[in-house]
Protein backbone atom coordinates (compact mmCIF):
# COMPACT_ATOMS: atom_id res chain seq x y z
CA UNK A 1 0.00 0.00 0.00
CA UNK A 2 1.84 3.40 -1.23
CA UNK A 3 2.32 5.94 1.47
CA UNK A 4 2.59 9.58 1.46
CA UNK A 5 6.01 10.89 1.45
CA UNK A 6 5.45 14.70 1.17
CA UNK A 7 2.76 16.51 0.31
CA UNK A 8 2.39 19.00 -2.75
CA UNK A 9 3.02 22.61 -1.52
CA UNK A 10 3.81 26.14 -3.21
CA UNK A 11 5.36 29.00 -1.97
CA UNK A 12 7.28 32.05 -3.14
CA UNK A 13 10.79 33.39 -2.99
CA UNK A 14 12.44 36.14 -4.68
CA UNK A 15 15.09 35.76 -7.27
CA UNK A 16 16.73 38.29 -9.12
CA UNK A 17 13.63 40.72 -7.82
CA UNK A 18 11.36 37.96 -9.03
CA UNK A 19 8.38 36.94 -6.97
CA UNK A 20 8.53 33.20 -8.65
CA UNK A 21 6.70 29.73 -6.89
CA UNK A 22 8.77 27.15 -5.39
CA UNK A 23 7.19 24.16 -6.40
CA UNK A 24 6.72 20.59 -4.12
CA UNK A 25 4.84 17.66 -6.05
CA UNK A 26 3.19 15.24 -3.77
CA UNK A 27 5.11 11.89 -3.61
CA UNK A 28 3.45 8.55 -3.21
CA UNK A 29 5.94 6.13 -2.38
CA UNK A 30 5.44 1.97 -2.74
CA UNK A 31 7.78 -0.19 -1.13
CA UNK A 32 7.58 -3.82 -1.94
CA UNK A 33 10.06 -6.53 -1.00
CA UNK A 34 10.64 -8.61 -4.73
CA UNK A 35 11.20 -11.87 -3.00
CA UNK A 36 8.11 -12.20 -0.73
CA UNK A 37 5.75 -9.44 -2.10
CA UNK A 38 5.09 -7.91 1.30
CA UNK A 39 4.50 -4.21 1.35
CA UNK A 40 5.79 -2.15 3.86
CA UNK A 41 4.14 1.47 5.09
CA UNK A 42 7.50 3.34 5.70
CA UNK A 43 10.94 3.10 4.99
CA UNK A 44 11.50 2.55 8.87
CA UNK A 45 8.99 -0.84 8.79
CA UNK A 46 10.93 -1.99 5.45
CA UNK A 47 14.56 -1.26 7.15
CA UNK A 48 13.27 -3.07 10.38
CA UNK A 49 12.71 -6.32 7.86
CA UNK A 50 16.48 -5.50 6.51
CA UNK A 51 17.87 -5.48 9.56
CA UNK A 52 15.87 -8.49 11.36
CA UNK A 53 18.08 -11.12 11.58
CA UNK A 54 15.05 -13.56 11.64
CA UNK A 55 14.60 -12.84 8.28
CA UNK A 56 16.32 -13.13 4.64
CA UNK A 57 15.64 -9.77 3.43
CA UNK A 58 18.44 -7.72 1.93
CA UNK A 59 18.39 -3.95 1.15
CA UNK A 60 18.60 -5.26 -2.60
CA UNK A 61 15.30 -7.10 -1.96
CA UNK A 62 13.10 -3.61 -1.30
CA UNK A 63 11.89 -2.16 -4.23
CA UNK A 64 11.05 1.56 -4.01
CA UNK A 65 8.33 3.18 -6.69
CA UNK A 66 7.59 6.49 -6.29
CA UNK A 67 4.65 8.16 -8.17
CA UNK A 68 5.68 12.19 -8.26
CA UNK A 69 2.51 14.23 -9.08
CA UNK A 70 2.66 17.81 -10.21
CA UNK A 71 -0.59 19.85 -10.03
CA UNK A 72 -1.52 22.01 -13.43
CA UNK A 73 1.08 25.40 -13.27
CA UNK A 74 -0.25 28.12 -14.73
CA UNK A 75 3.28 30.75 -15.65
CA UNK A 76 1.14 32.31 -18.50
CA UNK A 77 2.81 33.26 -22.00
CA UNK A 78 5.11 36.10 -21.27
CA UNK A 79 7.88 33.95 -20.20
CA UNK A 80 10.78 33.83 -21.67
CA UNK A 81 13.90 30.85 -21.84
CA UNK A 82 15.65 32.44 -18.45
CA UNK A 83 12.27 32.34 -16.65
CA UNK A 84 12.37 28.50 -17.68
CA UNK A 85 15.92 28.33 -16.55
CA UNK A 86 14.81 29.94 -13.36
CA UNK A 87 12.14 27.56 -12.83
CA UNK A 88 14.03 24.47 -13.92
CA UNK A 89 16.37 25.14 -10.82
CA UNK A 90 13.73 25.88 -8.62
CA UNK A 91 11.84 22.61 -9.05
CA UNK A 92 15.25 20.35 -9.21
CA UNK A 93 14.66 18.22 -12.03
CA UNK A 94 17.27 17.06 -14.30
CA UNK A 95 17.89 18.73 -17.52
CA UNK A 96 15.84 16.44 -19.83
CA UNK A 97 12.88 15.50 -17.44
CA UNK A 98 12.49 19.67 -17.44
CA UNK A 99 12.53 19.90 -21.09
CA UNK A 100 9.45 17.23 -21.36
CA UNK A 101 7.67 19.13 -18.83
CA UNK A 102 8.18 22.16 -20.65
CA UNK A 103 7.03 20.23 -23.96
CA UNK A 104 3.82 18.94 -21.92
CA UNK A 105 3.50 22.67 -20.95
CA UNK A 106 3.48 23.57 -24.23
CA UNK A 107 0.91 21.51 -25.47
CA UNK A 108 -1.41 22.00 -23.05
Amino acid sequence: MPFIETEASVRYEFVNGQRVPVITPKTEVTLTNTETGQEYMSDAEALADVQNANTPTKAEHIRRDVNVTVEEINLGAALNISDWRMFKNLVNCDTLAFYKLCELAVII
